[in-house]
């Protein structure tokens, strides 16, 4: 009689456990806080519908931008093209993660352990030594550590020890071999100086071609998993290959990495670049996000050509420019932009190559040099007929085997029919120019604000 009272007893107790507060209730799974972040330099772009294309006659009888009703979801855009300090950080980032994984690989091979001695043990990956490992980073390192390409997929870089750059002060001779192997060879040095060989700066990432996955329905989710190699540094001789007969060698020596220019809009960038740059900072910030045990960020990406017209309109109906218009100048006489506004005149606007990102007036969403500077790479492929059948919310034609990728805002060296709002134009996505650069766009995760703004209190 006792057990049956006791087993009636421990009943309630089963049924109770893990309903926390919810008494029973359908509540909803409560996931951790989420606290929205506005983007460091961006701007928030709230959705709505707007016309695209033309809205005037097409006077260079292009007809490639119809008008045409759609509408965008919210969306924060960079308040400035992407500058040459900013690439740079993308660049160091994948000059020092290159050198620790040669250095962990040649200290791996050697069998070498961290073990505070200086050499290049120091380097070695941090799972070298297995004594401190948690039951998750041995059952990982078991199964799944190394089982990629190069046999060192998952393994973790020990970035607590600096890059010693320093050659007097190199540790040992294997660090000397492995740094020898960064920069160019000794008999391509002239001057006296050896610079880092770019070519062996690639970034490597992965990702899941969602639109290829939800086309077949067999298969499996591995096949459908991308992975892209990008040599990530500027091609710094376009301006010497852009303009045949022409003296830019000073820009060729300085633009990009030189600090006087650090805060113009980086060039010779390609499409494939400009993607891979969007993969790292996605990747830099939720590596932060993971550190600090917050939720991850949305990916950051390229925009999609409905996108950036709609931003460059700031919220102006069948305006011409960014500024409304239908004029170049303000009524003081003054260029709005960066351009070439005369025939063989590129300084008439007080600028002969490009300016500072955040030159000139914003528009009224608070985005700098949509129009003019340099023209930007969006995520959409170049097809004159894309208007016709793309859809009209969010908009977006990226065909993977059309490799003319849109160009939008016109650049330093254009004429002002480039500069308008709906103008398009393109570039192949391995091609680099001078005039072209990027920014960058994140999804809004949240109810669209206009929404927001229209609901009445209760």
């Amino acid at each position: 009689m006792k057990k049956y009272i006791l087993l009636i007893a421990m009943v309630p107790l089963l049924f109770s456990c893990g309903t926390g507060g919810d008494r029973g209730e359908l509540v909803g799974a409560k996931g951790k806080r989420w606290h929205p972040e506005k983007p460091y330099g961006m701007s928030l772009i709230s959705g709505g519908a707007f016309i695209m294309g033309k809205s005037d006659d097409d006077f260079a009888a292009v007809n490639d931008a119809p008008t045409k009703t759609v509408t965008v979801r919210s969306f924060y855009m960079d308040e400035t093209e992407i500058t040459n300090a900013e690439y740079r950080q993308f660049v160091e980032w994948v000059k020092d993660s290159t050198i620790r994984t040669k250095l962990a690989i040649l200290a791996d091979e050697l069998g070498e352990t961290p073990g505070g001695d200086g050499g290049i043990g120091d380097y070695a990956f941090k799972d070298a030594d297995t004594e401190d490992m948690t039951p998750y980073e041995q059952y990982m390192y078991d199964n799944y550590y190394g089982t990629g390409d190069t046999g060192f997929e998952g393994r973790k870089l020990n970035k607590d020890v600096d890059i010693i750059w320093d050659t007097a002060e190199y540790p040992d001779e294997y660090y000397v071999e492995v740094m020898d192997s960064m920069y160019i060879p000794v008999e391509e040095a002239y001057n006296g100086q050896r610079t880092i060989d770019v070519d062996k700066l690639e970034f490597r990432y992965t990702y899941l071609d969602i639109g290829e996955a939800a086309k077949k329905s067999k298969g499996s989710r591995k096949d459908h998993i991308k992975t892209e190699t990008v040599k990530i540094y500027p091609d710094t001789t376009v301006w010497i290959k852009d303009f045949a007969y022409s003296y830019n060698e000073p820009m060729h020596n300085d633009y990009f990495w030189h600090e006087a220019y650090g805060e113009y809009p980086v060039v010779g960038v390609t499409w494939m670049q400009a993607k891979a740059f969007c993969e790292w900072r996605t990747i830099n910030k939720n590596a932060y996000q993971k550190f600090k045990k917050r939720q991850f960020v949305s990916r950051f990406r390229l925009p999609g050509e409905a996108e950036w017209e709609f931003a460059a309109r700031g919220g102006l109906e069948s305006g011409d420019y960014p500024w409304g218009g239908p004029y170049a100048k303000n009524d003081r006489g003054c260029f709005l932009a960066n351009f070439k506004p005369l025939r063989g005149d590129y300084g008439a606007d007080q600028a002969l190559y490009t300016v500072e990102a955040d030159a000139y007036e914003p528009n009224d969403y608070n985005l700098y040099n949509m129009a003019g500077n340099v023209s930007e790479w969006v995520a959409s492929s170049y097809d004159p007929n894309s208007y016709e059948y793309m859809s009209t919310i969010n908009p977006n034609v990226n065909d993977k085997d059309n490799r003319r990728k849109v160009i939008r805002g016109g650049s330093w060296k254009d004429v002002a029919y480039f500069l308008q709002v709906s103008s398009r134009d393109y570039e192949y996505q391995d091609s680099a120019r001078s005039y072209i650069g990027f920014r960058t766009v994140q999804d809004f995760m949240g109810v669209d604000q206009k929404v927001n703004l229209n609901k009445s209190p209760n």
